[in-house]
């Protein structure tokens, strides 16, 4: 899952100005110092809210450092990290090879580190009582190109007469092309007939909007907003697996579970405030992802981006 280049040595040499524990649990005081600056992070709709906590969390001890999180799609998120508008590139997927390209063409240097999990939660209305559990092949039906599904009863004849209005991300969006090669079979692969959005608030709205209709965006969404949302169970062959934290950390729920990564820019983590903060975020991935009500990163996998964050910086 990583995706690495152009990483130099000289960046062993840089001197934090604070104390950051090399390893273990949660460390809520590893970032306090004096520092100031700005930080511009821009990226994933999935993965904002959660970088949005760990600014928060970070403020609190370095106040005079400003963070901003934009939330443009990670398709969009990744085009300003790589014409060198941003510091940090929030992504629900990995960097694309037309995305190394550009970055490689503006000499923007970065690395990928995981900093929580992910389920894609498909979501109905709460007030829709006949679906509990859709299977893979239905959603492929659903929203496949040129699917002209506008009714729950062509998707099974078993289901009401009841019109289907459908609302999820954008194309820029990473869950976007994440979801259409889970389901559709290939990356961008969708019906365009549908309510897009990089706000997954109005695809909140939309589904709230209509007894039948029906949506998907990131799982902590739906946990914030499982009054105005019903989560459905998904079969992807193995039978119906609801989306949790273990169900999505041991990957049972298939094929909707994913990692949510940052891409910090070289040049950035020279800056002892961007180095600082990205300490922080992995350090504190546990607490941070439990405020945002992300799934966190297994041990394992939080090892792995500590690990890869200190061979960055030659941290021991």
């Amino acid at each position: 899952m990583r995706s690495r280049f152009l990483i130099p040595a000289a960046i062993t040499a840089l001197a934090l100005a604070v104390a950051v524990a090399a390893c273990g649990g949660d460390d809520t005081s590893s970032a306090s110092g004096n520092l100031s600056g700005t930080i511009a992070i821009d990226g994933s709709s999935t993965v904002g809210p959660l970088t949005e906590i760990a600014a928060e969390l970070f403020r609190q001890q370095n106040p005079d450092v400003k963070v901003t999180v934009g939330i443009s799609g990670t398709g969009g998120g990744f085009e300003k990290f790589c014409a060198g508008e941003t510091d940090v590139s929030d992504a629900s997927r990995s960097i694309e090879p037309d995305e190394v390209k550009n970055c490689k063409k503006e000499n923007i240097a970065y690395d990928e580190l995981q900093v929580a999990n992910d389920g894609i939660a498909v979501v109905v209305n709460p007030d829709n009582d006949w679906v509990d559990c859709i299977t893979t092949a239905d959603l492929r039906k659903i929203w496949d190109r040129g699917s002209n599904v506008k009714n729950w009863n062509q998707v099974k004849p078993s289901y009401p007469d009841q019109e289907m209005k459908l609302f999820g991300p954008g194309t820029d969006s990473g869950t976007f092309d994440f979801y259409t090669d889970k389901i559709n079979g290939e990356e961008g692969r969708s019906r365009s007939d549908y309510s897009p959005s990089e706000d997954d608030n109005v695809t909140v709205q939309g589904v709230g909007g209509g007894k039948g209709n029906l949506g998907y965006f990131g799982l902590s969404y739906a946990t914030e907003n499982k009054d105005k949302v019903k989560t459905l169970q998904v079969d992807g062959g193995k039978g119906c697996v609801a989306p949790d934290t273990q169900t999505v950390q041991d990957g049972s729920y298939t094929p909707l579970s994913r990692p949510l990564f940052i891409y910090p820019s070289e040049k950035a983590l020279a800056r002892p405030e961007v180095k600082a903060f990205v300490d922080y975020y992995i350090e504190n991935y546990n607490t941070i992802a439990e405020q945002a009500k992300f799934v966190p990163m297994t041990d394992p996998q939080a090892q792995q981006s500590k690990d890869e964050l200190a061979k960055l910086t030659g941290k021991t």
